[in-house]
């Protein structure tokens, strides 16, 4: 038996007016497997997931999630375009984890973390605090829920963007380069939280990252895009060791020159 994918890129196109930042890929997420997707700065990575998080919408193509069309519902048995409603029940299985970590300023750390699933799942305040609580201390910052954004590092803060988006349940989690806003000795705060999430969770978690080697440790599969093209994917040990394009040959040596 076969295991449907959580999630179905089909042929997806996306373009910016006249510019053409994906041209056309198809790719697989299946249930609990956690990829990474490497790849220059302009290769449309950062689209993929804006486009699965319904913040871009694809020019042409398909995307479901749990079997479900993403962007296109059946009314009186023809496809249309998605409304909102359908957006948000679809976009419910999904958790996003942003750059600039995007916390409510004028809030706690706990009201960061229960205002969506108060607002959004309909738990009640006594439930949504428990649930955070507990994520909170996933992350190791249960001592922190009173305090405010301002009050807490960008390490922290982004464990909390990560506790927050953890809160909802997500089947799938996305990392938008969450490192990358971040000073060096902060990285690794971050990265060992993610990791520890991978190793434990059944999630499946699709990872958009310039770190070469946390992408190599951390993930089942790696994807390499570039000019707009899913050029290749693979085993982080046989993408990293035995690339088979010059475009993912070339790339990586940039991260091997010392």
């Amino acid at each position: 038996m076969t295991t449907q994918p959580i999630v179905q890129f089909k042929n997806v196109k996306k373009s910016f007016g006249d510019l053409e930042v994906l041209k056309g890929f198809d790719l697989d997420i299946k249930p609990g497997e956690k990829v990474s997707i490497i790849g220059p700065s302009g290769s449309g990575k950062t689209t993929i997931i804006r486009m699965l998080m319904t913040l871009e919408k694809p020019t042409e193509g398909d995307i479901l999630v749990n079997g479900e069309n993403l962007w296109h519902m059946k009314t009186s048995g023809k496809q249309v375009d998605a409304n909102e409603k359908h957006l948000s029940k679809i976009r419910g299985n999904i958790g996003m984890v942003f750059q600039h970590f995007n916390l409510f300023p004028h809030m706690t750390i706990l009201r960061n973390c229960t205002e969506a699933p108060i607002q959004v799942l309909g738990l009640g305040k006594k439930e949504a605090e428990q649930r955070a609580i507990e994520m909170l201390q996933k992350v190791g910052l249960a001592d922190k829920i009173n305090n405010y954004p301002f009050q807490l590092s960008g390490g922290q803060k982004q464990r909390v963007a990560i506790a927050r988006a953890l809160v909802m349940q997500p089947k799938v989690m996305l990392f938008d380069e969450v490192t990358s806003a971040l000073d060096p000795e902060l990285v690794g705060e971050v990265l060992q939280v993610i990791k520890d999430l991978a190793e434990h969770s059944d999630m499946s978690m699709i990872l958009i990252t310039h770190e070469m080697d946390f992408a190599r440790e951390i993930s089942d599969r790696v994807v390499f895009f570039a000019d707009g093209y899913l050029v290749e994917q693979g085993p982080p040990e046989e993408l990293f060791l035995q690339p088979k394009s010059d475009r993912l040959k070339n790339f990586l040596q940039r991260f091997s020159r010392v």
